[in-house]
């Protein structure tokens, strides 16, 4: 059986809500402003970090205060019946209250687990702006204090790495940078100035600038060329009329009913979690080249010392093949035919595939060199035996003339 997703229907907004002005408003689930010079929605800060080598089976009860369980997302749209996406480990946070230069802000926080080692923070924030370039400022949402989300943010995957260390095999010493991204959630606004409903496809051509402005974080729109706002804009796709994503580097832009935010977000998510632990592997794999060419370039690589480069290789390889069959579990949504476009549309700007390859090509790298250092030192192991062969040969002819004489 099958589901299909059905049409939002506009409600209008209630004057309590119409009256305020801040970026804290958030109307209900379906609801969309009928201010045309109003957009209503929210802006959903991604952030993952890797926090160890892997997940242990061991179920991890609660974490920051908070039950830790199964995250579930229903399709929107129609699909096969089994369901596709992975369920992660959750928990959801107590909202806050922060002051901002436009008023107070809610904070909406949640944590996800995923067992490639890897943590996915989710910081939601309502908001109430005339125009698109007013979301600028989002980008790096400030508090009173001078704090920020992402110290926020920081803050939480700092205090879940010690209290996931017992759950976890290999955790880091200290966390890396995180792999951001951006995602700015508008309430469907497709509307001409006359009231009437525009498809999102019309309303992004009337509107690519001021997104591209928006994705880019540039202030004026007015002074992006036409190419830099066509290529920020390219990566679009939509489902029915009254919804499109727009995907770029470092940000995104949804419009749709507040009530299928999710699944999209969820999507994003998971990709920006395989493009973090890609970058964790990708270090480690530069610091074992950097040690396999100081080997090499101080040519002195010695019988232990090619064991242990066999058994890092042989390590790496293996971490590889874990690593690359976790992150295909994790993004187990084919069913979907539209969300599997979207996230091929993420894999291209976040260039997963070039990311993939160059690992590939370090650990044959890798191999080249020790496969060098292993030929040289089995050339000297050969060289030592015809040594050790012409002496014994030399000593079996001494003994011989002297008991000839």
């Amino acid at each position: 059986m099958t589901r299909t997703r059905a049409e939002p229907q506009p409600i209008a907004a209630s004057p309590a809500a119409s009256a305020q002005g801040g970026p804290g408003v958030r109307e209900s689930a379906g609801a969309r402003a009928v201010d045309l010079n109003r957009l209503v929605g929210e802006v959903v800060y991604l952030y993952a970090f890797d926090v160890a080598y892997e997940m242990t089976r061991r179920p991890v009860p609660t974490l920051l205060g908070q039950p830790v369980a199964d995250f579930a997302i229903g399709s929107s749209k129609r699909s096969p019946r089994q369901a596709f996406f992975y369920r992660a480990q959750m928990i959801r946070l107590p909202p806050l209250e922060r002051l901002t230069g436009r008023g107070p802000v809610r904070l909406e926080r949640s944590v996800k687990l995923l067992p490639v080692g890897a943590i996915s923070i989710t910081v939601r924030v309502p908001f109430l702006v005339s125009r698109l370039e007013e979301l600028i400022d989002f980008h790096d949402l400030r508090f009173a204090d001078g704090a920020s989300v992402y110290d926020e943010a920081r803050l939480l995957a700092e205090e879940a790495r010690r209290e996931l260390a017992p759950y976890v095999v290999r955790p880091v010493e200290q966390l890396r940078d995180e792999e951001a991204y951006t995602v700015f959630c508008l309430n469907s606004p497709a509307s001409s100035p006359e009231g009437v409903p525009l498809r999102c496809d019309a309303w992004l051509e009337q509107h690519r600038r001021e997104v591209a402005a928006l994705l880019t974080e540039e202030p004026d729109p007015d002074r992006l060329s036409d190419q830099e706002a066509e290529e920020s804009t390219s990566k679009s796709l939509s489902y029915y009329e009254r919804d499109v994503v727009v995907m770029d580097w470092d940000a995104a832009l949804v419009i749709d009913d507040p009530r299928f935010y999710d699944e999209t977000l969820y999507l994003m998510e998971l990709a920006n979690v395989q493009l973090a632990e890609l970058e964790a592997y990708d270090r480690i794999l530069d610091g074992a080249v950097e040690r396999a060419y100081r080997d090499v370039a101080a040519r002195r690589w010695k019988g232990w010392q090619a064991a242990a480069g066999q058994r890092e290789l042989r390590e790496i390889r293996i971490d590889m093949a874990r690593l690359s069959d976790e992150l295909s579990n994790i993004t187990k949504f084919f069913g979907d035919w539209h969300l599997a476009r979207i996230y091929q549309g993420l894999a291209a700007r976040f260039h997963l595939g070039d990311w993939h390859h160059t690992i590939d090509d370090k650990l044959k790298t890798l191999d080249d060199l020790y496969q060098l250092l292993n030929a040289e030192r089995n050339n000297r192991w050969m060289l030592t035996l015809e040594v050790a062969i012409v002496v014994l040969f030399v000593i079996d002819l001494l003994v011989l003339a002297l008991r000839l004489r």
